[in-house]
């Protein structure tokens, strides 16, 4: 494709126009990074003489959406985005891709580049340029896609497991022949079945919604039912299905066949049925057989073959044998590599040996609680959801559930399953060294707290050391790849992100603050101790009702034109404070918490001397927002360096409903970005006349 010529900034084509210019601005909470990157390019753009529109996609949907005709007359796309933006509209046109970090703090620069950026050539993704110097580089497609698929079978993860754990820990008991056994027609039997129906979906789910991240939703029943196929091994003669990684590969197999399929061109009549007719149809039949007659092979045959290997070496040092069996049973959790070192062990128990089976009873566990693990060692590198999901793991990996720690490896495969693996080795050579005997085919804690290991001390000790191991292993890899991938510190990012990519809640986390302790919040003298919940304050009168700004969010109540605090976390424990003289927050504690966990996902120091900590939590009962004023300027951790001055502090309940004070932020994202109104706070005399300001945020 020709790509277009340059046309000069500020200038005008050869035809003498000015320069037209679109951007789309996006983050991953939708709240102040979308709209004041927003409102940064525009600035820019005006300065530079150059036609500017900007889509912003916030929490409360798309504003400014870009037209066909806009896109039509456009010299260039600034994608500044943290999230999935499709970009379809905008084949044939310069795109240019950055985090949204940079729409904030180089814009100017932004503009200067899209003159040169790679023209798009159609498709939901495109070219993905790497940001430039201070910036993070943009999450590809496929990482995109892998996460959706993985937020999406977390609760199936998490609701199988546990229920699967609930019956066992309350009516399992130990059966040479059968592991674990439930009475058969028992209510916890019923229950037992519920779990397993939830992990059974879990696998097609991850398949079909990394489809449909990729391909739209004539994507979703192909991924789904690709997935159900590699996770049925009966279906390609085969003992052991392929699992999460199978899942992974039929995903991402059924995504990009149905946007192959989308390009071809058929007549007019039929392309009404072509999304919910011809493409499922098409594509289901042909990557089911693909996977049953061509993947499906291989996976038989390296079960059948691991299987003879493993056989031949039971004559070898127990340590070297317990290592391998670690290695493999950790490896995919559940696939064909897995379920071949499980099922050597339980074949072995029927013939007096059961220290095989040991070996793999010690390194069952190991991957759920060596990752659960880890989410409490390191929770900044971990969203809320991950955390969460870390302490079920954890649960799960008590009970010998090792597909608990499946969501943390198909989100990051490159550094947990490695990390798995070693943890998994450690374990299963310890074991093996110390002669561990399990009698029953099963593994876990569970099976040695019910009566049958032998070597009980030894059996604990293999698998602590495994999931210390891993854990460790793991937040180091995560670490790593998570500098090399930013560069820079990362704004409105979920946890990390490295984090999972995947659908995630709107202004705030949850986890821990780096401490891990409890935060005392001391609010201003006189006001006493704001811990427990409030008696409600009586309705405004009509002089209260002229103090109030941002539909009754902020008040004079919630203003604060001194800051006494001289950094972050003290200024976040004083504006909670102030948010708690309202008699709207129930628990101070909490809230201060919730606040300081969000910033450790990344700051919210936006530049310009402004900072907007926010939190979403139960703590309040309402949306509240305070303003507080430092003049000295508090580190913040801003993306230009400044140090805030003017800090906003937002918290809404985890249910509030509507979506007015997500407007109200974006509209006061945007209107901080007006130097008049940044002084006009500034120079602001008393809270009075700092609320006068305020209400030019309409």
């Amino acid at each position: 494709m020709t790509s277009p010529a340059d046309p000069p900034i500020g200038g005008g084509s050869g035809e003498g126009r000015k320069l037209k210019l679109l951007a789309v601005t996006a983050c991953p909470t939708g709240i102040a990074h979308t709209y004041m990157a927003a409102e940064k390019l525009t600035q820019a753009a005006e300065s530079l003489g150059v036609d500017m529109k900007v889509e912003t996609q916030g929490s409360i949907g798309a504003e400014d959406v870009l037209t066909d005709n806009d896109v039509r007359q456009a010299d260039g796309i600034i994608i500044a985005a943290d999230k999935d933006v499709d970009r379809s509209r905008f084949a044939g046109k310069r795109v240019l891709s950055v985090g949204v970090s940079e729409g904030i703090s180089r814009p100017e620069q932004l503009i200067e580049q899209v003159r040169s950026a790679p023209v798009h050539g159609g498709g939901a993704g495109g070219d993905s340029t790497a940001a430039g110097a201070g910036g993070g580089r943009e999450r590809s497609v496929a990482y995109k896609a892998l996460m959706n698929g993985v937020s999406y079978m977390i609760p199936f993860v998490v609701v199988g497991g546990l229920l699967i754990a609930i019956s066992l820990s309350l009516s399992g008991h130990t059966d040479p022949k059968g592991g674990l056994v439930i009475p058969d027609d028992s209510f916890w039997m019923h229950v037992n079945q519920i779990g397993t129906i939830g992990f059974t979906l879990m696998v097609p789910i991850l398949s079909g919604y990394i489809a449909y991240a990729i391909g739209d939703r004539p994507a979703l029943v192909p991924g789904m039912i690709g997935g159900w196929i590699a996770n049925t091994g009966e279906l390609y003669d085969s003992k052991a299905g392929a699992g999460f990684i199978g899942a992974i590969v039929t995903g991402f197999l059924a995504g990009y066949l149905v946007l192959w399929i989308k390009k071809v061109k058929v007549p007019k009549f039929v392309q009404p049925i072509m999304p919910i007719i011809v493409i499922p149809i098409v594509a289901t039949t042909a990557l089911g057989l693909f996977f049953i007659y061509v993947i499906g092979k291989p996976i038989s045959w390296v079960f059948e073959h691991l299987t003879s290997w493993l056989s031949g070496m039971t004559g070898t040092s127990a340590i070297l044998l317990g290592a391998i069996l670690g290695l493999m049973i950790a490896f995919d959790m559940g696939g064909p590599v897995n379920k071949t070192a499980f099922l050597f062990g339980a074949g072995l128990i029927a013939t007096g040996n059961q220290t095989v089976m040991g070996m793999c009873a010690a390194a069952i566990p190991v991957m759920p609680l060596g990752q659960g693990l880890a989410t409490l060692l390191r929770k900044r590198l971990y969203t809320e959801q991950e955390r969460e999901t870390g302490l079920a793991s954890l649960f799960m990996g008590f009970f010998g559930i090792s597909e608990g720690a499946i969501p943390f490896a198909a989100a990051r495969p490159a550094q947990v399953i490695p990390a798995n693996m070693l943890g998994g080795a450690v374990a299963g050579a310890i074991a093996g060294m110390a002669s561990v005997k399990d009698a029953v085919p099963h593994g876990g804690p569970i099976v040695a707290v019910l009566g049958a290991v032998g070597g009980v001390p030894m059996f604990f000790v293999a698998l602590a050391v495994g999931a210390v191991v891993t854990a460790l292993t793991t937040v180091t890899l995560v670490d790593l790849s998570e500098r090399k991938r930013r560069g820079a510190p990362v704004v409105d990012a979920p946890g990390g992100h490295g984090g999972v990519g995947g659908p995630k809640p709107v202004l705030a986390g949850a986890g821990a603050t780096a401490s891990g302790a409890a935060v005392d919040v001391e609010p201003p003298q006189g006001q006493g101790r704001a811990v427990q919940k409030q008696p409600a304050a009586p309705g405004p009168s009509e002089e209260e009702q002229a103090d109030e700004v941002l539909s009754g969010y902020l008040t004079r109540q919630t203003v604060e034109v001194r800051l006494a605090a001289s950094d972050k976390e003290a200024a976040i424990r004083e504006m909670a404070a102030l948010l708690a003289s309202t008699g709207k927050v129930n628990d101070v504690e909490e809230l201060v918490r919730t606040a300081l966990r969000r910033e450790e996902q990344g700051t919210t120091g936006l530049g310009e001397e402004i900072a907007i900590p926010h939190a979403k939590t139960d703590a309040v009962d309402s949306p509240l927002v305070g303003f507080a004023r430092s003049s000295e300027g508090i580190e913040w951790g801003s993306l230009d360096g400044t140090k805030a001055k003017l800090i906003f502090m937002i918290s809404v309940p985890e249910a509030a409903a509507g979506d007015e004070h997500l407007r109200i932020l974006a509209l006061l994202s945007r209107k901080l970005m007006d130097t008049g109104f940044r002084e006009r706070l500034e120079a602001a005399p008393d809270d009075a006349a700092v609320l006068d300001v305020l209400r030019e945020v309409q």
